[in-house]
């Protein structure tokens, strides 16, 4: 048998994926649906998250959960579903993240919109892995959790709030790699590039900067997302960053943003 033929064990396995509904959370969870994994849905749309499970391969194994992760109790009820719905979670996604406005600079974003995008991105990320991961330390079962951060974590964005948020991101994934190995919880980031789903509306002329010569879709960062999630593929890899970018971290194509005087 293929080593790539079961890299889950559906009998045993269970995700919970924020940011589901729409762009890349949406891809990865479908793409877990179609191994045969039971699945949550967590996203902050009810209309998205139900066009989400309605169209994956196998939606009897999607869970839909709709919630705003900005707010702590939040993460406290979707973890209680999660328990209610699928039992022990053995795989986490954090890919949750509000929209992003170019307009968000750093003289312009205010206090609210700072907040927001850091309670999802940080503040809920850190929140559900530690409560998953205090669950399967319970129960002494292996785990892996995959945080969606960002090119920007290293490279200034013109946008502030958006870019030390994945920023934090990229080292929580560090500091959780290092403590919960002992425990076989593997943690791991994906770093996406241009991709033209979700929270990033990509101009299309930022192609010309993309060695591969075309912006990115949802559906290629899933196979490497789950090769990552995998407990059978990835098994010795944790606290690790994969860039699925094309090529685009190659250039720095940002100038600083427009002032008004």
């Amino acid at each position: 048998m293929s080593l790539f033929s079961t890299p889950f064990d559906p009998a045993r396995d269970a995700a919970l994926v924020t940011g589901a509904g729409n762009g890349i959370g949406r891809a990865i969870a479908q793409a877990l649906v179609g191994e045969g994994v039971r699945t949550v849905f967590a996203d902050v749309s009810a209309e998205r998250v139900s066009a989400a499970t309605r169209t994956s391969t196998r939606p009897e194994l999607a869970v839909p959960w709709v919630g705003d992760l900005a707010k702590p109790e939040a993460c406290d009820a979707l973890l209680a579903a999660a328990d209610a719905a699928l039992g022990q979670v053995t795989h986490f996604v954090h890919s949750a993240s509000p929209p992003r406005r170019e307009a968000d600079h750093a003289l312009a974003v205010d206090r609210r919109t700072w907040q927001e995008m850091h309670a999802v991105n940080l503040d809920a990320g850190f929140h559900l892995a530690r409560g998953l991961a205090k669950r399967l330390i319970a129960a002494k079962r292996p785990g892996s959790c995959l945080f969606l951060t960002s090119l920007h974590a290293g490279t200034p964005r013109n946008l502030p709030h958006y870019s030390t948020a994945k920023a934090g991101m990229a080292m929580l994934v560090k500091e959780l790699a290092k403590t919960l190995g002992r425990h076989d919880i593997r943690v791991n980031a994906l770093v996406p590039g241009a991709i033209a789903a979700g929270g990033f509306v990509a101009d299309a002329s930022l192609a010309k900067h993309i060695p591969l010569g075309r912006l990115g879709e949802a559906k290629d960062l899933a196979p490497m997302a789950l090769t990552v999630l995998s407990n059978t593929l990835s098994a010795y890899v944790t606290g690790a960053a994969f860039v699925v970018d094309g090529g685009l971290s190659l250039t720095n194509w940002f100038e600083p943003p427009a002032l008004d005087e």
